[in-house]
């Protein structure tokens, strides 16, 4: 391999290798917390914290070991660390007590989190500046241009390592056959770097690599010295460690199916695993518990059903499978000729079985997932499956709110038959704009119906909270809704008032009329279910709360003992005060309902009201202003203190710390867009989970175009100006973003939207990756050695991605809205220009620019 490109490849390697093992540790992860988006948050903190503390100690360690035997080593590392942190992260929920199907709690994911990303990020932070280093000493220069070049070849190996990912891997290899086969490639090129590199430097330049005032350094000597770069016993390693690493990849595909059962036996012990499916939208996990099926997606509870060894009728129906049956001919009965029927999921949980009962004239089925219909043929019940090739049913494999968005005609009734809105990308059924989709394909006395896990009195908070944003978001589409039910509550909303019924004596005689004969269910059961005072107070309570100021925190009022009837409830409504729109009013772009939904989920499987969703709730939108104040006052008191102090270099600390801030605040806003972009995407495009490894290419193509813009088009980066310009620039895109974000909800074709959010995570990393070498250039004025530079430049803007992820992934995006995650970076990237504008732009002791 030719010396010029033995570096570039190893580079570039390393880039596919981050990538692939951020994207495969993230669906772990997913897993573990059941697709729960928070985590997003948390993952790509906790990743980008970790490679951060790598790049701190590589910008030590390349000081001190300029050796391919070093790289070599890391190299070794990575390749075993990567299988070990699968492995680890199946097993993770056993470390944990939490009861079986439980939520980890959010400090037990951050936990989980920061010990399974600590062993794979340091190593790869570490790698990247030794490299770096080593691609300076080939270049013979002492500033930070081949920082630069590193940066740019990573970053195009992070692109090209999405891009492979979701195009490729996913389709044919396991978690355990993409990591090793990365590792591989790592190591590979890392075997293929030279053994020595003879340079030009003196001694002295190579000790210190200092920039003094005095004289520039870095002028040829007479003397060349050659670098130990042998590392023999080194490369031994790492070529063992190949050999032993390919030798495994027969025996990947049983390692990944034991892996699966061992972390199902933490999951849920009284279940036995039948098989695991991989899709592009997620793992699907058949269970069985007695004659019962269970199917999990990302971990999450899809529904239950009988399987072919029990009969699709009476006493053998589970309790979900019974409460598909009740709410699906409530719902029929809703309506008083239901002639075209839109069922979105639940088709293989029963519910699709028995709207066929009625003489509907045709059904149209949304299942997103062809896996699931797949599996639900083979292991199903005859009925079941028969119900899926009816002639009057129209199977479409797709994303519901997509069909809903651009399907033709009008529907009598649409049944939103989903699991619980415990993750973002099922929160988007529950939302206004959801529901005014929903609204427009209905006629005119159409009916809606949707439903909700409750308890049986809605007495505490987090219960209370959760189902009136349910109903609060309905009504505010629809001019009349309803809640009937007591621990399953299904919500019937009509275009036209008085459509809907709670009359029991009306809803059995449509039951009769149309002749259904349903085993598993009673007419008797209209009586039951619309036990009038029941019925009363759990609308009562719906109506009122979300109404106070602190309904959110302190939970519903007590209402009277014989609420009024439903027609004075719906009458009074309207005098009512309104309602707390900011904690009431679940939107795609402000999912409050999804932490509504969490701290209930919390609650109902441990038993105990969890203190932190009660304070990211408290969280208002002037939370940063004491930050940005902060930041100001410091860069001021710095100025003022270094000006009394009448030295140059006393006078440019306050310059230091500008530079510094700029890059973390950097590393924050590009995260915080990167989350908001990925939680809007989930929200639009509907399954992160699939085109995960294509956004973050975007974002690292950009990152990519971005430093190498610079490297080439730009002569002096050092200038503070262009810094403070670049600030400016990625403050004023950030803004932008936030505003005209919202308008991407209304595009229905699920290319353009792919294309659109590739194209803003592809700008976004563009000013992250212009930043990074002006940045470097700057620092490296007052770090006076390049590897210490880069290592305090690439490691400062992570730690700043770590805190951007966690502040926009946990609370603002989900509490605050996505547009509020986008300000945030906006505003970041403004203070640091402000805080640049205010530091004097003077660099001390250090002010000349470094020979090359």
């Amino acid at each position: 391999m030719q010396r010029g490109h033995s570096q570039l490849t190893a580079v570039l390697s390393l880039g596919i290798v981050c990538q692939l093992g951020q994207v495969v540790l993230l669906r772990e992860l997913m897993l573990v917390f059941h697709g729960n988006e928070l985590s997003l948050g948390i993952v790509l903190a906790c990743w980008m914290f970790w490679v951060g503390v790598g790049a701190r100690i590589g910008g030590r360690v390349a000081e001190r070991v300029r050796s391919v035997g070093a790289a070599a080593l890391i190299s070794a590392g990575v390749l075993v660390v990567l299988p070990v942190g699968i492995l680890l992260i199946r097993a993770l929920r056993g470390f944990f007590p939490v009861p079986p199907g439980a939520y980890l709690s959010i400090g037990d994911t951050v936990l989980a989190t920061v010990l399974v990303s600590a062993p794979i990020g340091v190593p790869l932070g570490l790698q990247f500046v030794v490299l770096a280093g080593l691609w300076r000493l080939r270049d013979n220069t002492l500033d930070t241009s081949s920082a630069g070049k590193a940066y740019i070849a990573e970053a195009a190996g992070h692109a090209l390592g999405g891009l492979l990912f979701t195009l490729v891997i996913v389709q044919f290899l396991n978690s355990f056959q993409t990591v090793i086969l990365a590792g591989v490639l790592m190591a590979a090129t890392t075997l293929a770097l030279r053994d020595t590199v003879t340079t030009e430097f003196s001694t002295a330049a190579l000790s210190t690599t200092q920039f003094s005032t005095a004289a520039p350094v870095g002028g040829p000597s007479k003397e060349p010295m050659k670098l130990p770069l042998r590392g023999a016993t080194a490369r031994r390693v790492l070529i063992a460690v190949v050999v032993i690493a390919a030798a495994s990849m027969p025996f990947l595909g049983r390692l990944d199916s034991w892996a699966y059962r061992m972390q199902w036996e933490a999951f849920s012990p009284e279940h036995e695993l039948i098989t695991v499916r991989q899709s592009r939208y997620g793992a699907i996990s058949v269970a069985r518990r007695n004659d019962q099926l269970s199917f999990f997606q990302s971990g999450n509870l899809m529904f239950a059903a009988g399987g072919r060894s029990a009969p699709d009728a009476g006493s053998a129906l589970g309790f979900e499978e019974q409460e598909a049956v009740v709410a699906a001919h409530f719902a029929m009965v809703q309506h008083p000729e239901p002639k075209r029927v839109l069922l979105i999921g639940g088709g293989a949980r029963g519910t699709l079985r028995e709207i066929l009962r009625h003489p509907v004239e045709q059904v149209d089925y949304v299942e997103l997932d062809p896996v699931v219909t797949e599996v639900a043929r083979e292991y199903l019940g005859p009925e079941t499956v028969a119900a899926l090739e009816h002639k009057r049913v129209r199977l479409i494999h797709g994303d519901g709110r997509s069909f809903v968005k651009s399907a033709a005609g009008e529907y009598d009734l649409i049944i939103v038959d989903v699991p619980e809105p415990a993750t973002a990308v099922l929160n988007r059924y529950y939302t206004t704009e959801f529901f005014r989709e929903a609204a427009e394909r209905l006629d005119r006395g159409g009916v809606l119906a949707i439903g909700a896990a409750s308890t049986a009195d809605l007495r505490s908070p987090a219960v209370a909270n959760r189902n009136a944003t349910i109903y609060h978001t309905l009504r505010s589409v629809f001019p009349d809704a309803i809640a009937v039910g007591d621990r399953h509550l299904q919500y019937f909303a009509a275009r036209s008032p008085d459509v809907i019924s709670a009359d029991p004596a009306a809803l059995q005689l449509r039951y009769h009329e149309r002749g259904v004969q349903a085993e598993g269910f009673s007419p008797g059961q209209f009586q039951l279910l619309l036990e009038e005072g029941s019925l009363r107070r759990v609308n009562w309570t719906l109506r009122r709360h979300g109404r106070s100021d602190t309904a959110h925190l302190t939970g519903p009022e007590s209402g009277p003992i014989f609420p009024q009837s439903l027609e004075k409830q719906r009458a009074q409504e309207r005098d009512l005060p309104p309602v707390r729109e900011r904690y009431f009013i679940n939107s795609d772009f402000r999912p409050v309902g999804l932490v509504h939904s969490l701290a209930f989920w919390n609650q109902l499987t441990r038993g105990r009201p969890s203190p932190v969703f009660r304070n990211m709730l408290e969280v208002t939108p002037w939370w940063i202003a004491p930050f940005v104040a902060l930041a100001i006052l410091a860069v001021v008191a710095l100025r003022v203190l270094g000006v009394a102090a009448r030295t140059r270099t006393a006078h440019g600390i306050a310059t230091r710390y500008a530079v510094l801030l700029a890059v973390f605040t950097t590393g924050l806003s590009t995260m915080a867009l990167q989350v908001a972009l990925l939680f809007a995407f989930q929200t639009i495009y509907g399954f992160v989970y699939e085109m995960v490894g294509m956004i973050t290419a975007g974002f690292m193509a950009g990152l990519g175009v971005g430093a190498g813009a610079v490297h080439h088009f730009v002569s002096d980066k050092s200038r503070l100006t262009v810094l403070m310009v670049i600030q400016l620039v990625i403050a004023g895109c950030a803004a932008l973003i936030a505003v005209g974000l919202p308008a991407a909800a209304q595009i229905e074709s699920a290319r353009a939207v792919l294309l659109l959010f590739f194209g803003l995570t592809f700008l976004a990393g563009a000013l992250n990756g212009v930043d990074f070498p002006i940045a470097t250039e700057c620092a490296v004025r007052f770090h006076h050695r390049a590897e210490r530079a880069t290592g305090v430049v690439y490691g400062l803007e992570l730690f700043g991605a770590c805190s951007g992820a966690l502040i926009a992934g946990i609370v603002v995006a989900p509490v605050l809205g996505i547009a509020a995650a986008c300000l945030l970076a906006a505003i970041g990237n403004a203070t640091a220009f402000l805080v640049l504008l205010l530091s004097g732009r003077n660099y001390g002791a250090a002010t000349s620019k470094p020979a090359l």
